[in-house]
């Protein structure tokens, strides 16, 4: 039995003519009722009792016409939710992002995708930027939000589109009570004076060579004394007087009164960057991207 023949089916036994169900489905008699014939041989029932006055439907043909319809229903529906699937209107993304995005683009794309994308299912993983490059490799993630991160795939089978979607400063977060405290701004060669509490390179090697490149030379005399993963762990040490930590200007929404963030001289900044897999299904990680484009420049504007 095909779908085909179904459809032929319900045409005359909507219509109870062999000739206007013919119109009805664009094609001439004749073939029609060679299909009918042919589903009834193969239903081993008569579907229709045939008069050169009248088409009547049998009792099997009722039955069937009930389930017929149910059939074609249901497979209208699965051709309508593939076509949304398919345009990117229905499915789901994954998307990871690093903390700090939280304080800046996150609240403002969620809240868009979701209006845009209403019949989108949004599953958010909050992971390192080495974690979700990782992901993305591995199939996991579809879109990745890391931090200054510009990576490059060494599968050839897996391109990696990246686009920076917010920017913004570094500043140096110090105790409140420190000397450098009060002042507008400071210099990278104050700051390598004080110890520093860093971040582990095989995590987010992107915002570690960011901040490495701010000391230039004076990198490698950084007196490290803790490593930690989360921003907010690293103002708890810096709240405790353990020393200092380079972080995003964005972090001000986490200081308390105890903390301080000075812009760095010469205005360097972090980026949160968009990364995401090109795959042939892949416009509904697209939409999410351009919500996120959009988010951040309505961050930018207020």
């Amino acid at each position: 039995m095909e779908l085909r023949q179904l459809r032929y089916f319900l045409a005359v036994a909507d219509e109870l003519h062999f000739g206007r169900a013919a119109e009805r489905l664009h094609m001439s008699q004749p073939p029609l009722s060679v299909q009918v014939s042919r589903l009834e041989e193969e239903l081993g029932t008569t579907l229709f009792e045939r008069s050169t006055r009248s088409v009547r439907l049998t009792p099997a043909g009722v039955h069937l016409q009930a389930s017929a319809r149910s059939i074609m229903s249901s497979v209208n529906t699965v051709q309508d939710e593939m076509r949304e699937y398919a345009e990117g209107l229905s499915g789901r993304v994954t998307v990871g992002f690093v903390s700090s995005a939280n304080y800046t683009v996150l609240p403002g794309v969620v809240q868009l995708f979701r209006a845009r994308r209403p019949h989108v299912t949004l599953d958010l993983r909050p992971l390192t930027s080495g974690e979700q490059i990782a992901g993305l490799l591995a199939g996991t993630l579809d879109v990745a939000i890391v931090r200054d991160e510009l990576p490059t795939s060494t599968d050839p089978s897996t391109e990696l589109i990246t686009e920076v979607v917010f920017e913004e400063l570094l500043v140096a977060c110090l105790p409140a009570d420190h000397p450098l405290s009060h002042r507008s701004e400071v210099s990278a060669d104050e700051i390598v004076e004080i110890p520093m509490v860093t971040y582990p390179r095989a995590l987010m090697p992107g915002y570690v060579d960011r901040v490495s490149a701010v000391f230039n030379a004076a990198a490698g005399v950084i007196n490290v004394v803790e490593e930690v993963v989360h921003q907010e762990t690293a103002l708890g040490f810096v709240a405790a007087g353990v020393g200092t930590s380079i972080l995003p200007e964005s972090v001000r929404h986490l200081l308390p009164p105890s903390i301080v963030a000075i812009p760095l001289t010469g205005s360097p900044t972090s980026r949160l960057i968009a990364v995401r897999a090109a795959r042939h299904d892949d416009k509904v990680a697209g939409a999410f991207v351009e919500c996120l484009h959009d988010a951040a420049q309505a961050l930018v504007r207020r």
